[in-house]
Order: structure tokens, then C-alpha cells, then sequence
């Protein structure tokens, strides 16, 4: 057994945290058929929006083997990510503390390193990939599954811990790890590389740099001419090396109890997707104007149909795996979830409002990605377990990314410490008089101006600006403005001031000084 394990350095009662000394299972032998340890995979998707799910509501873009997993199980109507970027978000997911307690509370790439956005130069000095890393012997959700007996697997983006670091995926919990490291290298969907374990794996394509000149279609070309964004759309599309690694992990591990986190960065701009699915949307959608990268990242000639398609492309990938377990018998015996990392994007040419991308919560810039409103961290979040999770109802449980890790301890019988979630198994299993509730759910995000937020029942307090001296403050209740359009601060300052008090309980101060904000 793994020891001397980082935990918090706090007290229980002062700050909120759940002290979790014995985790008894919630069913044995007796309560159901044929239990057996099971298999979990974990599918997190990257900036998929509340809304773009065919069971959330989507119209334009098809996600049928997604939706095909909630018909055979369990939907959340009110999951929430970690954080509304993706490397706190992670964070949350992989320690069980949010982001009052977590180490990682906003992207930092590092940059006292060097040139680290300049993609030649990662290209040649590997110390410059990578994100703020994850301390060495934190306790993650891959040591926990290490430690209930299971072979654990990371493919897709890490984004915790930079080539050589302590944050390593392999030095963080997981057995294998196959995808991107980096957030920055993930920008392409065509890298020049993909890392194996500790290993780069070259692919056969160019280093395209993401800004300046070269991330633009050449001087002169026509943007209506689809041969003028042949450069952004190579020969390797690294989706498809990372499904492959999925179907072989799950293959070489199918007689034993495994745990895969596939993180696909998946609809992550850039936009570029097969050119089978572009072309299917494009009869859908019809023509349409390109985007020529004035909102960062690559341009497109489709940008509507290459979004939809990525999703769609991905479907289909899940809709794969799915047939995998089935045919190899161990698809009844396997937890599977499915969730995004936080909400739609705004910006790389996609075009969130048209798509309805944030379903009942606005998702446009200022909602979604980005912000602690709704559309920015409420997420679609499914779970399918055959014979345990009972198919096609809905559950309206308060639940979050911290919330993964007790109940993964709850599953396989594993001893934890303490965090800040609350195991969801009792929901799942439909257990509901046994579902323990948060007290609140609280955010903070200190880029953008500095964020926070907390939501006690149905109430909302979010801050804004909080790095100025003049935060600005705004409060909902979600029962009634579940848009987040009717700001209740006037009306109700008892309230108001309750919540800035429960906000101060929630937090420490961050360890990285790029992550501080003074308390109100």
C-alpha cells in the first residue's frame, strides 16, 4: 500500500472538508446478481457544453451512441465540473478538493521556463511542454484505483504536470498514459508527437505554429477555396492513435478490474475533423462563411460542420468501445461515465449561441467557458452500470467533480483521508434516502478579473472583479432564473452577506501566488 499520500494542510471543521475514515460498501452479494469488482472508465470530454448532447437537448449535432448510454442509464441534471478552464477542473477530478483547497486553481503554463507558446521550440526542448504540475504523492484518484487492485490507464490530455515533473500522469496513479501532455500541444488535433508513458511517439506530421503568420491561409489564397486550409489539416489526425490505445488497453486488460480515464480533447478548438463527418454536415448545414482565425487557434472553411463533426466523430468512437466491451462480455460488469470538463467555448470559431451549445443557461462569452455562471461549469454527466444503475431515469442530485474520488472509495471498499466530495453511489444505485447532500458548492477562478461563486440550495452568489478593490457581486436563485438574468443582490442582503461569509469558510489561500485573491 502507497503511503505518505499529500493531503490538505487544514482543519476539518473550520473549512468544510469531509472526513472519510471508513467507506462500507452500499450492496453486497445479497442485495444484487453477480457482483463482481467492476471496471470503470471515465470519459471526460473537453469544453462540451451542457447542451450539445442529443439527451440535453441538442437539435443540429448527432450524438447517438452518447445518447444511447443515457436511454441504457442515469442522467445528472445538476453535476458541476471542477472549475470552468480545464486544468483546475482536472485537478478537482484527480485530488477530491475543490478549488478553495485545490493546489491547481487556474491554467498556469509555467512560462519562467522559456518560450513556452512557441510550438518550434516545445518541439525541440521537452522541459517546455506542460502545465503547473501536480505535487510529487498527491493522492489522485489513479492511486486510490492502484490501490483497490485495479491496472490504471490515462489517454487522451493531461495537463498536470509538465515532461520530467513530479505531475507526471505515471508518477500521479496511472499505470499507462497515451495522448498529449500539454494543453498548448492539444491545440492541434495533427501534432507533430504524442507521449507513450514518458516516451514521445512521433507522428507524421509538421509543427504548425499557432500564431503569427504561418496560423493564418497563405497571403493572397481564396477563403472560399477548401485547398487553402490544407495546412492546418494533416496526415495523422491523433484521435484516431488514441482510440486505438483504448481499445488495446481494454483487450490486454479485459480478464482483470481496470480503470481508463479517456480524456479525449474533443470539441477543444482547433477545428479540424475527418473529412467523412465535415462533409456530412456541410449537406446538413449547408454552405457557410468560413473563419479565418480572428478569434484565435486555426482557421476553417466549415466551421460549423467541422464543429459538429468532432462531436459526432467522437460519438462514434464511444459508440466503438461500447461494442468492444459487449463483445468481449464484460460491458455488464463495467461503470462507465460520461462527462465534459466544463462548458462551451466562444471563441476559435465556434459558434455556441447558434448551437444552442449551453441548452437551458446562456454559453455565449461571459456564460460558459471562463465564467462561474451555469453555462461555464454545470456539465452533462451520464453513468451506465448494467443491473446497478436503473436505465433511463434522471436524477436531480447537487453533485461535482470532487464528489469522484469517495465514490470511487465507496465502490471498491478503499480507505480515504478526507476531501471535499461526497460519494454519488447511493444515487447511482438508487439509494436515495442514503444520499448525503452538500452543504454548498463552491468555485473560485482567479483569472478573468478573479471569480468566485458558492450555491447553497437553490441560492447563487457569484463574485466578480475580485481582484479590484470593487468586486461586483450578483445573486440567483436557480429554482426561478435558472439563465442567471434577475440579479437579487438588492433585494436580499442578508443573503447576500450569509453566502460572502460561507465563501470565506470555503477557501485557503492558494499556494501559487498566480492563483491569489484576497478575501472580501
Amino acid at each position: 500500500m502507497q503511503t505518505n499520500y499529500l493531503q490538505p494542510k487544514c482543519g476539518l471543521s473550520t473549512l468544510g472538508i469531509i472526513p472519510i475514515l471508513s467507506l462500507p460498501l452500499l450492496f453486497s452479494c445479497s442485495d444484487k446478481k453477480n457482483i463482481e469488482k467492476p471496471n470503470v472508465i471515465y470519459i471526460l470530454m473537453d469544453d462540451l457544453g451542457y447542451g450539445e448532447l442529443g439527451c440535453y437537448g441538442q437539435t443540429k449535432i448527432e450524438t447517438p451512441n452518447i445518447d444511447k448510454l443515457r436511454g441504457e442509464g442515469m442522467k445528472f441534471t445538476q453535476h458541476y465540473s471542477g472549475a470552468p478552464v480545464s486544468g483546475p477542473s482536472r485537478c478537482v477530478l484527480m485530488t477530491g478538493m475543490h478549488t478553495g483547497h485545490s493546489y491547481i486553481r487556474g491554467n498556469d503554463e509555467v512560462a519562467s521556463r522559456g518560450a513556452v507558446w512557441d510550438h518550434d521550440s516545445m518541439f525541440v526542448h521537452p522541459h517546455l511542454e506542460g502545465q503547473m504540475p501536480l505535487k510529487a504523492n498527491t493522492y489522485t484518484i489513479g492511486r486510490l484505483m492502484q490501490d483497490a487492485g485495479y491496472e490504471t490507464a490515462c489517454i487522451g490530455k493531461w495537463g498536470l504536470g509538465y515532461p520530467g515533473s513530479e505531475g507526471e500522469p505515471n508518477k500521479q496513479g496511472f499505470d499507462f498514459f497515451y495522448g498529449y501532455n500539454c494543453q498548448r500541444q492539444a491545440h492541434t488535433y495533427y501534432p507533430p508527437f504524442l507521449w507513450k508513458n514518458d516516451q514521445r511517439v512521433y507522428l507524421d506530421n509538421k509543427v504548425v505554429p499557432m500564431r503569427g503568420p504561418s496560423s493564418k491561409i497563405p497571403k493572397g489564397a481564396d477563403p472560399l477555396d477548401g485547398n487553402s486550409y490544407k495546412t492546418f489539416n494533416q496526415n495523422d489526425y491523433s484521435p484516431d492513435f488514441m482510440f486505438s490505445e483504448m481499445i488495446q488497453f481494454v483487450d490486454k486488460n479485459k480478464a482483470n478490474p481496470f480503470f481508463m480515464m479517456v480524456t479525449t480533447p474533443i470539441p477543444h478548438v482547433a477545428l479540424q475533423a475527418p473529412e467523412k463527418w465535415v462533409n456530412y454536415y456541410r449537406e446538413k448545414f449547408g454552405d457557410e462563411e468560413p473563419y479565418l482565425g480572428n478569434k484565435g487557434y486555426f482557421p476553417s472553411r466549415y466551421p460549423k460542420a467541422t464543429y459538429a463533426a468532432m462531436i459526432t466523430y467522437f460519438d462514434e468512437q464511444v459508440g466503438k468501445l461500447v461494442e468492444k466491451l459487449k463483445a468481449d462480455g464484460i460491458y455488464d460488469n463495467t461503470l462507465i461515465i460520461f462527462t465534459s470538463d466544463n462548458g462551451a467555448t466562444f471563441n476559435g470559431g465556434t459558434e455556441s449561441p447558434w448551437f444552442n451549445s449551453g441548452g437551458v443557461f446562456k454559453s455565449e462569452s461571459g456564460w460558459g467557458k471562463c465564467s462561474l455562471h451555469e453555462g461555464g461549469i454545470r456539465v452533462p454527466f451520464i453513468a451506465v452500470w448494467k443491473d446497478q444503475i436503473e436505465a433511463g431515469i434522471t436524477a436531480e442530485h447537487i453533485s461535482g467533480f470532487q464528489d469522484f474520488l469517495p465514490t470511487l472509495a465507496e465502490i471498491t471498499n478503499t480507505q480515504i483521508a478526507q476531501c471535499d466530495g461526497i460519494s454519488y453511489l447511493p444515487t447511482l444505485l438508487g439509494k436515495d434516502e442514503a444520499q448525503k447532500e452538500h452543504p454548498y458548492i463552491y468555485f473560485e477562478y482567479p483569472e478573468a478579473g478573479g471569480w468566485r461563486s458558492i450555491r447553497e440550495g437553490d441560492w447563487k452568489l457569484i463574485a466578480k472583479k475580485v481582484r479590484s478593490k470593487n468586486p461586483i457581486f450578483e445573486l440567483y436563485n436557480l429554482a426561478d432564473d435558472v439563465r442567471e438574468q434577475k440579479n437579487l443582490v438588492g433585494q436580499n442582503p442578508d443573503k447576500v452577506e450569509q453566502l460572502k461569509t460561507l465563501m470565506k469558510k470555503a477557501l485557503i489561500e492558494a499556494e501559487n501566488p498566480r492563483f491569489r485573491m484576497e478575501a472580501f
